[in-house]
């Protein structure tokens, strides 16, 4: 498969077969991925790969916790706590599109909540990722991880796999750290990983991106 395909085809999908990946392939999406570059080699990622009874046991802590209306604290700031307008708009428009598509309306809380939870499941996939790095790293490394990040999703696509990266599953850090170890180090997020359910109205939208002239400057 070449760059252009399995960029177009990567996508955030939120609804997985019930269809085990060997961990053979895992592997080998994770060997493939390690050769992004990172600052002076450093390369940061620490990854945990979880399945089986493992995933269950977390997920239903994360997911527990969530219901109880228990909100995580993330261990770094994910999101701006002023919102510029264009990024506002970008980000209403990509939950609206969502809850349209699922038919989820505004004042259907209970449908909204449980769509929520279903982010701490991993949306049921077979694989969990939990990606952390040193405290000591600095933002730098941070700027490596997402082109690991990237890596994984891409080589995933080769593989026949489909992926969602997600900073949910890191909302609940002491959690996870409780459950898996990994107490002195950053959890920057999660990805779900395994075999898209085609037929789920969820996985049939897509986001749109900009034009280029509204991201792209040209010195000459």
């Amino acid at each position: 498969m070449d760059v252009k395909t399995a960029l177009e085809k990567r996508k955030s999908t939120r609804a997985f077969l019930n269809k085990e990946v060997p961990i053979t392939i895992v592997n080998a999406i994770l060997e493939q991925a390690k050769t992004a570059p990172s600052g002076v080699n450093t390369q940061p990622w620490k990854v945990a790969v979880l399945s089986g009874q493992s995933k269950k046991d977390l997920e239903q802590k994360m997911e527990s916790e969530f219901r109880a209306g228990n909100k995580g604290v993330m261990d770094y700031q994910y999101y701006p706590e002023q919102w510029e307008a264009e990024y506002k708009q970008r980000r209403k428009a990509c939950g609206l599109l969502m809850y349209s598509t699922l038919q989820i309306k505004r004042e259907d809380k209970q449908r909204q909540l449980d769509q929520w939870a279903a982010n701490y499941r991993a949306f049921d996939a077979p694989i969990m990722l939990l990606f952390f790095i040193d405290k000591i790293m600095e933002k730098g490394s941070y700027v490596d991880y997402g082109m690991f990040l990237q890596s994984i999703m891409l080589s995933a696509v080769e593989h026949g796999l489909a992926t969602c990266p997600q900073a949910a599953l890191a909302e609940y850090p002491e959690i996870v750290k409780k459950e898996l170890g990994y107490e002195d180090q950053v959890l920057i997020c999660g990805m779900a990983l395994g075999y898209e359910d085609t037929t789920k109205d969820v996985n049939n939208y897509r986001t749109g991106r900009e034009d280029l002239d509204k991201l792209v400057r040209y010195f000459s």
